[in-house]
């Protein structure tokens, strides 16, 4: 895979900064762009680094609810998934943590991102195997948005045909998720302001547990498409409702029928939005 420089409106630097968006208009560097340095880091609340998981094996309601593994934000927030019980059926809800570092922090976070190959452009190879994960790496700077991609990063066995370059640098980007997801830093629950529902048709898992039903206190279901298959589909709550939302969620669990006015019974997958998302349109990333 090779770096994607690219600009999402939800990432941009220059929008972040309140820079107009000249010689990066179109969000693409020109080839050879040096790596930006500590000092070119966002110097605002946004985003500036994160990694998470596209693609690979799971349902579409799963593949459009998941969380980023790690966010970095500029004023020191760092926001992760944290340890889910071990129960059947898990939480409704998902564990969000957030843990507060310094600003000069996040700028060494940064310069971390940096010399671990995030700003490179070499091909880091495609391993032999089947419905693997990619993982991207995002760093936003003053200069530029860097996307880094790498299909199957932790899964390299014997054969896989890679370089001992490719292989190198991948183990940097292993070795760089590890420093992010373990910060030491103290944490405590993520408390959203938004919540997104994927939403689609509810159906018995066939596991012989009796899921009571528990009504709908949200937007009206089924909300909108959400670019997958047109029976998932995705809902935003906001204010009083984003409240009720997710008071009735936990205590709720991931198999819990949402019922609505005309009888309708709904599985819904949580996802409260991150400090830089605003809608169901920012998981389709």
């Amino acid at each position: 895979m090779t770096i994607m420089r690219v600009v999402r409106p939800v990432l941009t630097a220059a929008l972040l900064l309140g820079l107009p968006a000249c010689a990066e208009r179109g969000g693409v560097a020109a080839p050879g762009t040096p790596a930006p340095s500590s000092s070119q880091a966002a110097a605002t609340e946004g985003l500036v680094l994160r990694v998470e998981h596209t693609g690979g094996y799971a349902t579409p309601s799963m593949l459009a609810a998941r969380l980023p593994l790690v966010s970095v934000y500029a004023d020191g927030r760092v926001i992760t998934e944290g340890p889910v019980i071990e129960v059947h059926p898990g939480p409704a809800l998902p564990n969000l943590q957030v843990q507060q570092i310094a600003r000069s922090e996040v700028q060494g976070l940064v310069d971390r991102a940096m010399a671990a190959g995030v700003a490179d452009t070499f091909d880091l190879g495609l391993p032999p195997i089947a419905d693997a994960p990619t993982t991207r790496f995002t760093v936003v700077t003053a200069a530029d948005t860097y996307v880094r991609e790498a299909y199957a990063l932790w899964d390299t066995p014997g054969g896989s045909g890679l370089t001992g370059e490719q292989e190198k640098a991948r183990g940097k980007l292993i070795d760089l998720l590890s420093s992010l997801t373990d910060l030491g830093a103290g944490t405590g629950p993520y408390a959203a302001d938004v919540v997104s529902a994927v939403v689609s048709p509810w159906v018995d898992r066939g596991d012989g547990l009796a899921q009571p039903h528990a009504p709908w206190p949200g937007p009206p279901l089924p909300g909108e498409t959400t670019g997958g298959p047109p029976d998932v589909t995705c809902v935003t709550a906001t204010g009083e409702e984003a409240r009720a939302v997710l008071e009735a969620a936990r205590s709720a669990n991931a198999a819990t029928p949402w019922t609505t006015a005309n009888g309708m019974r709904w599985s819904v997958s949580f996802r409260p939005l991150l400090p830089d998302e605003t809608s169901c349109a920012d998981l389709a990333r």
